[in-house]
């Protein structure tokens, strides 16, 4: 389940809520920097017993970002053999993708900051969606929030 710019201070943001425990999800916030080549912008992650943040991840327009891996996964809704996966150029945010029988995708996420830095921290959560129609408005909703385009 996806939601974008559900924030009450009208700030462009998108939510991705796992469907088998809405207390577990991934938002896309506080978007800014945008120029002709990027744009930045925070990943959060919750879970029961965690919260982690990553303030300043960069969206690199001219190579391949989010918002077409996403896609890809939703055109693919009848499914797909193994993991996919997807990071950042400075691989502070990765995705991995499974498709389990049912018509669902696991998306994983994984912040990383900093990864070569001595005492670095990670997490992930797993979000559970629908292939079809979650999964398409997932990737619409990233692709608008990148090119910071309201909805």
């Amino acid at each position: 389940m996806t939601s974008a710019g559900d924030d009450t201070d009208d700030e462009p943001s998108v939510t991705v809520r796992c469907q088998d425990n809405a207390s577990v999800g991934v938002t896309f916030c506080d978007r800014f920097g945008f120029d002709a080549d990027s744009v930045h912008y925070a990943v959060e992650l919750r879970a029961p017993g965690l919260t982690a943040r990553v303030n300043e991840v960069v969206a690199w327009i001219r190579d391949s970002d989010l918002a077409p891996f996403l896609e890809e996964l939703a055109a693919d809704h009848r499914g797909w053999d193994g993991e996919r996966s997807w990071q950042t150029n400075d691989r502070d945010l990765a995705v991995s993708a499974v498709f389990r029988s049912g018509g669902h995708v696991g998306l994983t996420w994984t912040l990383r900051p900093w990864p070569k830095a001595v005492g670095g921290w990670g997490a992930s959560v797993t979000t559970w969606l629908e292939a079809g129609e979650q999964m398409a408005s997932l990737a619409a909703d990233v692709r608008h929030f990148l090119a910071g385009e309201q909805q």
